[in-house]
């Protein structure tokens, strides 16, 4: 295997000369349990843990690596190695840390693309997918939308489902799939590029393990029975990994998200709800609320059917998590502002009592 069968390309290796890591040996990350990672070179695969200076160093969990970071490292130990620096990343797919309105949580990074995938029994939401959608949008990911199991619906309620997509999300592929059945698998491994990172993203149980187990041909990851009371599968991902397939595809897959919080991603939220963000932009008035004004033009859009009224209330929720996530960010800050002048002041006080 080379490098950039992993992904490598002729961008890191200038880094590394660049930074002076021409000594170490480079390997993406694999897999991670808290400190410790599982690093894969071109030869072998490492158990690798943080040197100190690199640990102490970052400022926060994110500074450290992760699964999908390109990383330099040394060999210390038979299939021991130290991570000595982590390498630029190029795409970063993060959501809202649960619990935490200041912190991000990173899922995966330098991805491609990110396969979004959706049952169409209960799983299926239109609402998750937009937020997904700016998740990826927000890490310039290209998004391809996978609708599995559709064995289990008849064809004319799957083309409702795939009607009432296209009427929301524009632009964006849909893969209908049932792995039972390998409807529509050739069509998504024809899809696959080599060398190109995928990351499975979805709820628990839409069967992202066993889509991953089908495109390997082996049973890499674990798998549960569908449940018959909640008619879907359990979920039994519990870590993040990466796995090259044996036509060149490379897939993170990913535990279940009950939770899609979002980010200071307006960016994301624009290229999602164009539309939306464009008719606010073009209203006549200034402080239009969008919400009850005569003659506002998204209200009309709406009265006109040119934008879906539940399209616009997801924006406008996932807007106000945004906000709120960037005022608490801003207001963070100024606390440790505040707080770090009162430890200089206190510092200077103390050396003017001393004299």
């Amino acid at each position: 295997m080379k490098l950039e069968d992993l992904g490598y390309n002729k961008d890191l290796e200038e880094y590394r000369i660049q930074q002076n890591l021409a000594e170490f040996q480079v390997g993406r990350v694999i897999l991670e349990h808290k400190d410790r990672y599982v690093v894969k070179t071109s030869t072998t695969e490492f158990n690798a843990e943080l040197i100190g200076n690199l640990r102490f160093t970052s400022e926060s969990r994110n500074d450290l690596p992760t699964v999908g970071d390109w990383v330099a490292i040394s060999e210390y130990d038979e299939n021991k190695a130290l991570i000595h620096a982590v390498f630029p990343r190029h795409s970063i797919i993060e959501r809202q840390a649960i619990g935490k309105s200041t912190q991000t949580q990173i899922i995966a990074t330098n991805i491609d693309y990110g396969l979004i995938v959706q049952s169409v029994n209960r799983d299926f939401n239109i609402n998750r997918l937009e937020r997904y959608l700016t998740i990826c949008n927000t890490s310039n990911v290209e998004p391809i939308i996978i609708l599995s199991k559709i064995d289990l619906v008849e064809q004319q309620k799957l083309n409702e489902l795939l009607n009432a997509i296209k009427e929301r999300i524009k632009g964006v592929s849909i893969i209908t799939i049932s792995i039972q059945s390998n409807i529509g698998l050739d069509n998504l491994k024809s899809s696959i590029d080599k060398g190109k990172t995928y990351c499975l993203l979805g709820s628990s149980g839409v069967g992202k393990s066993t889509l991953l187990n089908k495109l390997s041909g082996k049973k890499l990851m674990n798998t549960a029975e569908i449940s018959k009371s909640i008619d879907r599968g359990k979920h039994v991902t519990t870590h993040r990994e990466l796995i090259v397939l044996d036509n060149g595809g490379i897939f993170i897959d990913n535990p279940g998200m009950r939770e899609i919080g979002i980010t200071d991603s307006s960016a994301g939220l624009e290229i999602t709800f164009d539309k939306i963000v464009e008719l606010s932009q073009s209203c006549k008035f200034n402080d239009c609320t969008h919400t009850n004004e005569k003659g506002c033009a998204i209200q009309n859009a709406i009265e006109n059917c040119e934008i879906d009224s539940d399209s616009y209330d997801n924006f406008q929720k996932m807007e106000k998590e945004r906000s709120f996530f960037e005022s608490s960010i801003a207001e963070k800050r100024k606390k440790d502002k505040d707080f770090g002048k009162m430890i200089k002041n206190i510092k200077k006080q103390r050396k003017q009592n001393k004299y």
